[in-house]
């Protein structure tokens, strides 16, 4: 039995959204600011409602924010995956220890640089409860 060889942007959809969750297993222990600070360019950023961060900023923010008790990703979505980027869009339900749960639509922007992938733009929209 014979199989077709993966396309490269199947290779590229499977390894971002791959990434995508590790940094929320990294956000859900101790290890969140030491994943984004490996893998967030130096001239990235996250923007969320009100206010955009730097790298510095970010990882900053990361450092001094509680873990998460649980995450989930829905309806992930790679798009104009190529070799060297692609968006990563999808619906985040996570919690907090005695916080409300938090939603929101995502969208992480990637690109390959010096042969790794490298994270040049976080976007958060928080969403309504549903």
């Amino acid at each position: 039995m014979s199989v077709a060889p993966r396309h490269p942007a199947s290779d590229t959809t499977d390894e971002l959204e791959a990434l995508e969750r590790r940094g929320w297993e990294a956000l859900s222990g101790p290890d969140g600011a030491t994943f984004y600070d490996e893998v967030m360019a130096d001239d990235g950023l996250m923007v969320f409602p009100g206010f955009v961060l730097d790298k510095a900023a970010s990882i900053r923010a990361i450092s001094g924010a509680p873990p998460w008790l649980s995450f989930e990703l829905d309806d992930v979505r790679v798009i104009g995956a190529t070799p060297e980027g692609a968006t990563v869009v999808y619906r985040a339900t996570a919690q907090r220890e005695r916080e409300a749960p938090y939603r929101a639509l995502m969208a992480s922007v990637y690109v390959r640089r010096e042969g790794r992938w490298r994270l040049v733009l976080h976007q958060q929209t928080p969403s309504p409860a549903t």
